[in-house]
């Protein structure tokens, strides 16, 4: 090869030939490579060689280009080598030159190599295309504090696949960059908010870098501005600048806190009820989503002083007034969270003295505040007395009959119907599943895959269901139907995980013909125990019906999650309680200190009676949000944290069917990851309850209804005594009117008698006419 100095842009294509041949007299081989040396004294790199067997071996750093046919070595003839690059980068700038190494085969047919030539290089040098590319930094002026604040970078501009390194400054100081192979860099309190799940720094695209704060505050107000540097890599590694620029400064402020609104209103849109009734306040507050806490105040009619009914802190902790909280009045009020903005106050048994205005009170406290901000709304509400609302009237009304017949309907057979019998004898299932046990430890906040391997099938078109089970870690845990992926395909939920957070966590996946798998998302302490899946086979016929062929149950999968050194005590002393029918009884469940005040608590009660399983009765979530296992439980139960370390389920109208065990499991939640979310991460159960329930003393009212007799006697006699009286006044009614039609008829015959007499013969005298009649 001549020696040349080349000058290409890049992009361009390059094609360079060497000549290689060989006078020995015994029979030799040819291997021919190309290299490239770069400046700086670094070895030289292989680009492409053909080794002496005739095979093509691309250099190390040119894989890649080869294997997509950019980097070719052609033969022409029988000593002419081409190399041909189809686009030089700037890595391609160097000097190249071929190399020739002759080989001979040993009579032992191993291969000797006997010389070696270099031919003179061919100096290249590459001018980088132009990639001129403007810089843009997208973000809101303002941002609210407690909320997420991103800011994203984007690059206009640029060639394909640009190869770039972003870089953030806050106030003029860089916090944070990735470099162009993707590396991260942060620096000041930008590294610990990251480690804390607070910040993250990412590229979300070959042209966009964000940076978003997951909960901004005073403390990110500031100008912020990006650079981007566009690279490109050298042969050996290193990184080169193309060129840089740069956004204009942003000024990003903090929001001032938005007014909000709260709106008072009764469930039912009336505000009068009827004195012994349930009534129930509804306080909304609308605006940003934020925790708020809640308090009620009520004023009765003629005064002025407010009397605190309850309150909820922002943490779910719940507070009783004193005329609502004491023993006398057990169960009178309850306070419930029914989403983030909605509080829920039920009286559920009114008295005159309820009437009068109620008051809601609505406060967020800003890290930037130290008092925060409050909102307040009033109502009225009248409470109707029954005593002075009862009136008796009667009314008389004339009795209908009504005849009734009774027509009896024969049945008519008609004639007897032949009919075929077909029997389907369906094939022997195959089906075996995979039924060895395993054990899986992982990081919590990480995502869980459970595998469901199918070792043999039954031939033929079948299809698959299969159903997921989960056992929690409890003592008394029963297998629970997580979801089940029918034979159509179509995804049912169990009853227990119905609720969209949980279809959110749990997730099924078809990852083969034959391997399923239960995806578990941000897997927390509550997601700790046992799965298992439950294999089927079923044959479809043309109709849609489905035939089971076979089902086979797989080992168990256990869950565990690493240490995190946080540790939930939950007091152990047991506890029994007599209650009474018809009364009230309250459960206890206590933890030995209150946590960390990064930590927020949740609180499940549970149920169970002799030979039945557990069922949970109501959830209070760590944000304070309560939900029930059943909502006909709603009306019965009353579920609230009466202290940063006390939780209270109490039972109202308590039945005889209500005894059995009570427990409960509070789990710690904390924020993890990025984006941070609420994670529960360590939990306790309680030791189990038990609660007797004694029948109640039997009141006049009960004595009444449990006499049949009696029943007769105070409701079936008083229609009999109506309906003979009634039939009485009929009788006497008729025996009146026929009275009054004998006496008209002896008038009448009278008056006959005397126009007669008046004709024929003497008249008769008064005294005797009055003898007549």
């Amino acid at each position: 090869m001549s020696p040349q100095t080349l000058s290409k842009e890049e992009g361009e294509p390059l094609e360079l030939t060497c000549e290689a041949a060989t006078a020995t007299a015994q029979h030799t081989h040819l291997s021919v490579s190309w290299y490239l040396l770069q400046a700086g004294g670094s070895p030289a790199t292989e680009i492409i060689s053909l080794s002496k067997d005739f095979t093509l071996l691309p250099g190390p750093s040119y894989t890649e280009r080869f294997a997509r046919g950019a980097v070719r070595l052609d033969k022409l003839g029988a000593a002419i080598f081409r190399l041909s690059i189809g686009s030089l980068q700037p890595s391609d700038q160097g000097r190249l030159f071929c190399e020739a190494t002759e080989w001979i085969q040993d009579p032992d047919e191993t291969w000797t190599f006997i010389a070696k030539k270099q031919t003179d290089p061919t100096t290249l040098r590459i001018q980088p295309a132009v990639r001129d590319f403007q810089v843009n930094l997208t973000a809101k002026s303002t941002f609210t504090e407690g909320k997420p604040l991103e800011l994203v970078c984007l690059v206009l501009g640029s060639g394909r696949d640009p190869q770039l390194q972003g870089v953030w400054f806050f106030n003029g100081t860089e916090v944070a960059r990735i470099d162009a192979g993707g590396v991260l860099g942060l620096k000041k309190d930008y590294n610990e908010r990251a480690s804390q799940g607070q910040l993250q720094v990412s590229k979300l695209s070959p042209k966009a870098f964000s940076l978003k704060i997951f909960a901004a505050g005073p403390e990110d107000e500031g100008a912020y501005r990006c650079a981007v540097a566009e690279m490109t890599r050298a042969q050996m590694g290193s990184w080169q600048l193309l060129q840089r620029k740069q956004s204009p400064d942003s000024h990003v402020h903090l929001r001032k806190p938005a007014a909000r609104s709260v709106a008072c209103l009764t469930q039912n849109k009336q505000q009068a009820v009827w004195e012994g009734e349930a009534l129930t306040l509804l306080c909304k507050a609308d605006g940003a989503e934020s925790l708020l806490s809640v308090s009620w105040w009520h004023v009765p009619p003629g005064q002025t002083q407010p009397e605190f009914v309850a309150g909820m802190e922002q943490d779910g902790t719940v507070q009783l007034g004193a005329s609502y909280g004491t023993p006398t009045n057990r169960g009178h009020a309850r306070l419930e969270k029914t989403d983030w903005a909605t509080f829920r106050l039920e009286i559920t048994s009114t008295t005159v003295t309820d009437s009068g205005a109620y008051e809601c009170r609505v406060f967020e406290r800003f890290r930037s505040q130290a008092r925060g901000l409050s909102w307040t709304q009033k109502m009225s509400i009248t409470v109707k007395s029954l005593a002075s609302s009862l009136q008796v009237s009667l009314m008389s009304r004339q009795p209908q009959v009504k005849l009734t017949s009774t027509v009896d309907l024969a049945c008519v057979v008609g004639p007897a119907t032949l009919t075929s019998r077909i029997v389907i004898s369906l094939p022997e299932s195959k089906l075996t599943v995979n039924s060895s046990s395993r054990v899986q430890e992982l990081a919590i906040n990480s995502n869980a895959a459970v595998e469901c391997s199918i070792l043999s099938r039954t031939t033929g078109h079948l299809q698959l269901a299969v159903i997921w089970y989960f056992s929690p870690i409890s003592s008394n845990a029963s297998w629970l139907r997580i979801l089940e992926l029918d034979q159509t395909n179509v995804v049912k939920y169990g009853d227990e995980f119905h609720t969209p957070r949980r279809k959110q966590k749990f997730h099924t996946e078809k990852v083969s013909p034959d391997m399923f798998q239960l995806h578990i998302l941000h897997v927390e302490d509550s997601d700790q125990g046992k799965y298992r899946c439950a294999v089927q086979e079923w044959l479809l016929s043309a109709n849609g019906t489905g035939y089971k062929l076979g089902e086979e149950t797989s080992g168990v999968t256990e869950l565990k999650l690493r240490p995190t050194g946080t540790k939930v005590r939950v007091s152990k002393v047991h506890w029994t309680e007599n209650a009474t029918e018809h009364g009230e009884a309250a459960m206890h469940c206590s933890l030995e200190s209150a946590g960390g005040s990064a930590s927020l608590f949740s609180v499940t009660w549970y149920w169970a009676r002799e030979h039945s399983g557990s069922k949970m009765l109501a959830h209070l979530q760590h944000d304070g949000l309560l939900e029930y296992g059943e909502e006909r439980l709603r009306r019965r139960l009353r579920c609230h944290r009466s202290s940063p370390t006390d939780f209270i389920l109490k039972l109202h109208r308590v039945e005889m069917e209500d005894a059995g065990e009570y427990w409960c499991r509070v789990a710690e939640w904390q924020l993890h990851g990025t984006p941070s979310k609420w994670v529960s991460q360590a939990s306790d159960e309680s030791p189990h309850m038990v609660l007797t329930v004694l029948p109640s003393e039997p009141s006049f009212h009960s004595r009444i209804c449990s006499s049949a007799s009696l029943i007769y006697f105070l409701f079936i006699c008083p229609f009999l005594v109506f309906l003979l009286l009634v039939s009485a006044l009929c009788l006497y009614w008729k025996a009146r009117k026929l009275s009054a039609l004998r006496r008209t008829a002896q008038r009448e015959k009278a008056l006959w008698m005397d126009l007669k007499g008046a004709g024929d013969g003497p008249a008769t005298t008064r005294e005797e006419q009055e003898e007549d009649s």
